[in-house]
């Protein structure tokens, strides 16, 4: 590979990982603004909790189609429009006066934002530029992006809050969305650009191959686990502390801490998933969070324990993703990779919004997200279970690329 095509590569993970950053980055720290919008505009967390629900299976929904429209006409056309809708949808939610409003702006706009800006678009784009041999690592150093944005846009939402209040925070955040389609200019390609598996398959035989194949599904049901946990956490752990008579600025850097971790987790996940059996990292790492999470529930609550819960979440959080969609690659190929990995982290979003809604209204009628935390340690002992019978081989030789 010449200097150039390796500069041209980097550049790619570049912007594929900044785009992460600030979409995922931006999303997992509104959990911030639970306690603040909910006293000014009146209602209760289920309320905002439905909005959070709403964009998570939005984005779930739409996430499909865009990689399907992506993979055809180009992944920078998609990032641009995404990060465009992503700003407008936050513009949306500041002057919300209403819970429509509230839901249209972070659950509608968001939701489309995201899934046009979000893993399914950007891995794709990521992956077609890389050998195989690479692209484990290239997948984890993009997904960490999302992981390095949760940490920064911690105590950016944080000092814009407490100085202006969450109305002119969530604008200046609207800016800072906007980025990302300056950044789409470097993740252009589509489906054609690829010379692995075969160039007579269409995107409805992909579909269906997939959806005939037990793995697929397997893949699937893991994902759902991971949103309905992930979702949870980062939208009310900040207000599950406040309960617990810690200060804001405890939730805030408990967020930063799960963000600057994974940076560590999600990039060593990309690694080991290059040398090591990806199956057994998945289940090996959804037995730990299980284990993580009744651990923090056991003991005694202080400043401490909750750093240790959010620095070791932190490690487990989205190290899924450069693992998940490896075996996609794997097992499917990366011809019409934003697809199929469009269709599994569908069921990623389900997942996450039954863990935000059912997060918001298990407190508003209980007092308590007892019954969800126990959920999340059962759900996690399922997926590691469930990946044990993956087949890690493809389905059909690759060509080898020209």
């Amino acid at each position: 590979m010449t200097d150039y095509l390796k500069r041209h590569v980097w550049l790619v993970i570049f912007a594929g990982f900044m785009v992460g950053s600030l979409g995922m980055g931006i999303r997992q720290n509104f959990g911030q603004f639970l306690p603040a919008m909910t006293a000014d505009l009146g209602f209760g967390r289920q309320t905002f909790g439905f909005a959070m629900a709403l964009q998570n299976v939005l984005w779930g929904i739409f996430t499909p189609f865009v990689g399907a429209v992506a993979d055809k006409y180009g992944s920078g056309r998609m990032i641009a429009l995404g990060g465009a809708v992503y700003a407008a949808g936050l513009y949306v939610m500041a002057n919300a006066e209403t819970a429509f409003g509230v839901n249209m702006g972070a659950g509608v706009l968001i939701g489309f934002g995201q899934a046009a800006t979000g893993f399914s678009v950007v891995l794709a784009a990521v992956a077609r530029k890389v050998s195989p041999a690479k692209r484990s690592i290239a997948l984890g150093i993009t997904s960490a992006g999302g992981s390095f944005g949760q940490f920064y846009m911690a105590p950016i939402s944080q000092g814009f809050l407490e100085a202006y209040g969450w109305s002119t925070a969530l604008i200046f955040i609207a800016g800072l969305s906007a980025i990302m389609v300056l950044l789409a200019t470097a993740l252009t390609g589509n489906s054609s650009e690829t010379s692995e598996g075969d160039p007579t398959q269409t995107i409805s035989d992909a579909i269906r191959e997939a959806s005939r194949h037990k793995d697929y599904w397997f893949l699937s049901a893991g994902f759902f686990v991971c949103g309905f946990q992930v979702a949870f956490v980062a939208v009310h752990l900040p207000a599950f502390l406040q309960d617990l008579n810690f200060t804001a600025t405890v939730g805030a850097t408990a967020i930063g801490l799960i963000g600057l971790f994974n940076v560590i987790g999600t990039y060593s996940c990309g690694v080991l998933g290059g040398r090591y059996s990806k199956k057994y990292l998945l289940s090996t790492l959804y037995l730990l969070r299980s284990i993580t999470i009744a651990l923090f529930l056991v003991v005694p609550p202080t400043e401490f324990t909750v750093y240790v819960f959010a620095s070791a979440l932190g490690l487990l959080w989205l190290g899924t993703v450069p693992l998940t969609s490896g075996l996609v690659a794997l097992i499917f190929g990366v011809r019409y990779m934003g697809t199929l990995f469009g269709g599994v982290f569908f069921t990623h979003q389900l997942g996450s919004f039954i863990g935000v809604w059912w997060g918001g209204y298990a407190f508003d009628t209980t007092g308590s997200y007892d019954n969800v935390w126990i959920a999340s340690i059962i759900l996690g002992v399922a997926a590691a279970v469930l990946h044990m019978p993956i087949v890690e081989r493809a389905i059909r030789p690759l060509q080898q690329e020209t």
